[in-house]
């Protein structure tokens, strides 16, 4: 093939020749003239209407399409701001809830601590429990008092100790004015027998160091009662009544017992045999002579409350009476083993004679003749009015009174809560708080009546259960209080 005809074959593929071309070309132009003239008679004629009208209502359509993107971009502009504050309130409550769990966390760390504290000092309590123990079995006494064992009948519980094995007490010294404070428990028949005692003291996980029992004038000294308590390391504490052990508290009338009787000496063979048995034990005791005597509901007491005579006794009688009782142990070496404890009753509900000022401190025998001022005081129905449950409505005008006779340590001798009418728990949480308050530094403990007692009160007769264990919330109210670091108590672990 000739490489000279190629070009001419390629430049116009659609003409055979260049007249052709040009004529095609003029044609093309006659055509799109015609297309455009018939386009613009149908767009201006009378027919060409629809034509319009569609392309009207076309470009009207995008009106509507138009507001509806501008509602949607509204809408969507306020989801977003929605999604932005609630994110924002997400991450306020995820910071919230973070520091929540740090603070859990820090509480839960706290309370380890203590309990870990708790246990340790538990720990401490029960090594120095072993180690007394040991050093009481082994003979030695310090400073103490020492008696040979001997424990007496109607054991029961823990009997505490081997019988052949040396009995010791702290020093008197240091029995009067303790280190820490004394809690004390009153059962049916402890301390001669501990079932009750141990079983209570199981509960509240505490032992007391301090137990309390009552004895009469027509008993003679009963040695194993302090022999036993020393044995399991308490403080005997007698309440010693000039009546017989089995009178009954619905009667004043004792008159062999009148306080005149005892004054003029009809009790002296007695009074010095029961003190020459107190030396002979070598032991320590608290003995709380004639209690409550500023009541009306002893025969010890002085008068009615309407100046009427009780038991054939006259005023200042009392006094007497305590003193000839004091002289007598002091002739017999007694008082150097005798923790001497003077407790009235509460003031709240005495007649009004005796609640008169100067009243309370003519029974007073005088710092010579008292170791410890004490108070018997009950949380007990029927309630008055201004009754607010509390150690304060209980204990502080009876405190007051205490504090302007005497500077003496104070020991709450006889103490219990009923539990009617629901305000048990309440009270001995009040209690124990106060107890950590500084202007009750100077009480070195308690006592509580640890039984349930029918008993006529203001001649309405009730039982009341004045037990520490008597409902659960009693029972947790008394442990926490108790167990408080503040409160200062001499804390052994129950067995």
């Amino acid at each position: 093939m000739s490489d000279q005809t190629a070009p001419a074959r390629a430049a116009a593929w659609w003409s055979q020749s260049k007249s052709r071309s040009q004529a095609t070309a003029v044609a093309a132009l006659v055509l799109t003239a015609v297309l455009v003239g018939i386009s613009a008679y149908v767009w201006v004629s009378p027919t060409g209407a629809p034509l319009r009208k569609v392309v009207d209502q076309a470009a009207t359509a995008v009106t509507p399409f138009a507001a509806q993107n501008a509602e949607l971009k509204r809408n969507l502009d306020k989801a977003t701001e929605t999604i932005a504050s609630q994110k924002g309130k997400l991450t306020a409550l995820q910071k919230a809830t973070l520091a929540a769990q740090a603070a859990a966390a820090k509480q839960l760390a706290t309370a380890q601590q203590k309990a870990a504290a708790a246990e340790s000092q538990l720990a401490s309590v029960k090594a120095q429990l072993s180690a007394a123990q040991a050093k009481g079995t082994s003979g030695s006494t310090a400073s103490g008092s020492t008696a040979s064992g001997h424990s007496g009948s109607g054991s029961s519980g823990s009997s505490g100790g081997d019988a052949a094995a040396p009995i010791t007490a702290p020093a008197r010294a240091d029995l009067v004015n303790p280190a820490k404070r004394y809690y004390g428990m009153y059962t049916e028949q402890a301390p001669f027998n501990w079932a009750t005692f141990d079983a209570t003291s199981s509960k509240v996980g505490v032992s007391p160091n301090m137990v309390g029992y009552f004895s009469g004038w027509d008993e003679t000294f009963r040695a194993n009662a302090v022999t036993r308590s020393w044995q399991q390391g308490r403080m005997p504490m007698m309440t010693w009544e000039s009546r017989p052990i089995d009178a009954g508290n619905d009667t004043v009338n004792a008159p062999a017992y009148s306080l005149p009787n005892i004054i003029r000496g009809d009790f002296d063979s007695y009074l010095h045999q029961y003190a020459k048995d107190i030396v002979a034990t070598g032991l320590p005791l608290a003995i709380r002579l004639d209690h409550e005597m500023n009541g009306i509901w002893y025969p010890w007491a002085e008068t009615d409350g309407q100046g009427n005579s009780i038991n054939g006794n006259s005023a200042g009688d009392y006094v007497k009476m305590w003193r000839h009782v004091h002289d007598v142990f002091q002739q017999e070496g007694a008082n150097n083993l005798v923790v001497w404890v003077w407790a009235p009753n509460i003031v709240n509900n005495l007649p009004a004679a005796h609640k008169a000022p100067g009243y309370l401190q003519s029974l007073y025998p005088g710092d010579a003749y008292v170791d410890w001022v004490g108070l018997s005081g009950y949380l007990r129905p029927p309630y008055k009015p201004d009754n607010d449950f509390s150690f304060d409505y209980t204990f502080k005008t009876s405190l007051n009174e205490l504090r302007s006779i005497t500077s003496k340590p104070i020991i709450l001798a006889e103490v219990g809560a009923s539990e009617t009418e629901g305000h048990k728990a309440a009270w001995i949480t009040s209690f124990f708080q106060a107890l950590a308050k500084p202007e009750n530094d100077d009480i070195i403990g308690f006592s509580w009546f640890n039984l349930a007692v029918t008993s006529y009160v203001e001649g309405v007769r009730a039982t009341n259960d004045w037990r520490i264990d008597s409902r659960a919330d009693s029972l947790s109210a008394f442990i926490t209080g108790l167990t408080r670091p503040e409160d200062d108590f001499a804390l052994t672990p129950a067995p």
